[in-house]
């Protein structure tokens, strides 16, 4: 019964017949996920999440690397010089893509000309908090608190040019509130200064501060968004309380080189709909309170230069800066 095979080998010589079997059970190159943030938050979860589903889309292994700094430029600069084959990949929230070209007058990369959208993979709205400890337990009470002091209220974010400093320029534009943004060198430290009560408040998206709220050391008051929250059922909207335009919602999504092929960014696309489709994916959006959303690349670009006409025209108008 062995005598094809035996056949074949002697026709095609054995060496070669090994080398073929070896080709034929090689695995295509590993793919590369680089996250523009560092690793233990929301996007770094949710990159770890993507990435294992994938493996089964692409047949490969897929890694992820932290590549955070420069409000995501460190990590798009890298991923615009990879190989465009589909195999470095580049997960990014708004930051980089839609806010970085207004507030850099010298970025060293240029969003449109140097990716190719694939898909948004999440949206999570802006929320407000205040420590759990403040007397503040609503929008009206910060404001009045606002009101109140000479020196207004601080509120912190993640940095200069962050989707929460542009959630808090767009309430205080709305409310006409004496509101000092505290700028902070990521999340993770302004939350904590937040929940110690040494700054009145923050903004941050939903993901990173659901845990605190939940365990009862951060209270939110608003959310920036066009509707509630399923997460925080009972915290209102901004457009609830009389204050319209304060909707700053944040994606995640994933980016390939510029010049990778319309075909592998369609397939990467595909891959990208099961992949937030899974279980875990499911489960990550639920117990993080975002919102999958996975849309074509042609609606992603338009998405992308919507955001960046809002955030280009907020930053003019709040003379927003940032030293180089």
């Amino acid at each position: 019964m062995f005598t094809g095979k035996i056949s074949f080998i002697s026709k095609l010589g054995l060496g070669a017949a090994l080398a073929m079997a070896a080709l034929s059970t090689y695995a295509a190159p590993p793919t590369t996920v680089v996250v523009a943030f560092p690793p233990g938050g929301p996007a770094d979860t949710l990159a770890r999440v993507v990435a294992k589903q994938l493996e089964s889309s692409l047949g490969s292994s897929v890694i992820v690397e932290n590549k955070p700094g420069g409000n995501g430029a460190i990590a798009a600069n890298f991923v615009k010089r990879a190989a465009p084959d589909g195999h470095t990949l580049f997960l990014s929230s708004a930051g980089a893509i839609s806010i970085n070209p207004t507030l850099y007058p010298h970025l060293t990369y240029n969003p449109e000309k140097d990716f190719a959208p694939i898909s948004t993979l999440v949206s999570t709205p802006e929320v407000l908090v205040v420590p759990a400890t403040s007397k503040v337990k609503s929008v009206k009470e910060f404001l009045d608190l606002a009101k109140s002091k000479k020196e207004g209220v601080t509120l912190s974010s993640s940095g200069i040019g962050s989707m929460p400093h542009m959630a808090i320029s767009l309430l205080r534009i709305a409310t006409k509130a004496n509101i000092l943004h505290v700028p902070y060198k990521g999340a993770a430290p302004a939350i904590r200064d937040t929940v110690a009560g040494q700054v009145g408040g923050f903004f941050g998206d939903i993901s990173g501060l659901l845990p605190f709220i939940q365990d009862h050391k951060l209270t939110a008051i608003g959310i920036a968004d066009s509707k509630r929250s399923p997460k925080l059922p009972d915290v209102p909207t901004f457009d609830e309380l009389g204050f319209k335009n304060v909707y700053a919602s944040n994606w995640y999504g994933i980016f390939a080189p510029a010049g990778t092929p319309k075909q592998t960014i369609d397939a990467l696309n595909k891959a990208m709909q099961v992949a937030m489709a899974s279980e875990d994916a499911r489960k990550y959006a639920e117990t993080s309170g975002v919102e999958a959303s996975v849309i074509s690349p042609d609606a992603f670009a338009k998405l992308i230069q919507q955001d960046t006409k809002k955030w280009g025209a907020l930053i003019k108008a709040e003379h927003i800066t940032v030293n180089e």
